[in-house]
């Protein structure tokens, strides 16, 4: 995968901070986090818009969203057939909305190869974007499970990535090659871009291998993991299938209760960074 810069990124306005949630290997938790994270962010009073940037649309299917609300998606944001006030859609929690996805988005790859500014489509329209509408506290893009032109652009207009990882044997193999696409594209698209944490996911306090890898993770990244842990948890695997976040399916239930104390430790996290840049 290259990430070559095709040309310098359009000159910022004011934006919202936006938040990648990415991992290539699939069945981590990751529409899951989006989606949650949102939700809970949504609730203590931070605006936010989940862009679905996976042609599978599950962010989409999961906040309720039928396919005949997805006249306008991701993929004609990206190709610039519209722009990203037009695609946006309300959900139907309070202060969370979205810009879903359809199929289209699996041949964008492709026909972005060859298009000017291919890295910078999801850039350019958040500047444009940022010009007229300052609503948004956060957006956070759910990736596709891969590595390529989707996941790039994401990055190219994040200010910080959030990695679901998985409490499974493989999680540090795969969270080594992610952290070198990291790296590729600060150095050639986005030298803002950063590690916002890892959240450990599907942990099952029952089994020695996910506290294993719990431990060797945090060895690895320190303090770049969250102290949260979201764990394996029924509720949470129903709620899509009612097209709710499991915060509003079922708000007792464990995994909700981790994903809310997440938020918070996100916030508290974003805070320490805005007062950090003051001091510098």
């Amino acid at each position: 995968m290259s990430v070559q810069s095709d040309s310098k990124p359009a000159p910022e306005a004011k934006r919202p901070r936006i938040l990648v949630v990415a991992n290539q290997k699939g069945g981590v938790g990751k529409t899951t986090t989006a989606i949650n994270l949102s939700t809970a962010l949504a609730a203590v009073g931070q605006t936010t818009l989940i862009v679905d940037l996976d042609p599978q649309g599950n962010a989409s299917t999961g906040l309720g969203i039928s396919r005949t609300d997805r006249r306008i998606s991701s993929y004609d944001v990206l190709m610039g057939g519209a722009d990203l006030a037009d695609a946006i859609v309300p959900t139907r929690i309070p202060g969370l909305n979205i810009v879903p996805a359809t199929v289209d988005l699996s041949g964008a790859e492709l026909e972005l190869a060859t298009e000017s500014r291919r890295n910078f489509r999801l850039l350019d329209a958040f500047t444009r974007f940022a010009q007229s509408d300052s609503r948004f506290s956060y957006v956070l893009i759910d990736c596709p499970p891969a590595l390529g032109l989707l996941t790039v652009n994401a990055m190219a207009a994040a200010d910080a990535v959030v990695v679901p990882l998985q409490c499974e044997f493989f999680a540090l193999e795969g969270l080594s090659q992610l952290l070198k696409t990291i790296e590729r594209v600060r150095a050639g698209l986005n030298p803002r871009l950063e590690i916002q944490g890892v959240i450990l996911t599907m942990f099952d306090k029952r089994n020695n291998l996910s506290e294993q890898v719990a431990s060797d993770v945090r060895a690895h990244l320190g303090d770049k993991v969250y102290q949260t842990v979201i764990p394996r948890n029924v509720r949470i695997s129903e709620a899509p299938s009612h097209g709710l976040p499991a915060l509003v399916y079922d708000l007792r239930c464990p995994g909700s209760q981790a994903y809310i104390k997440l938020a918070g430790e996100l916030i508290q996290r974003e805070r320490a960074r805005y007062a950090g840049s003051l001091a510098a």
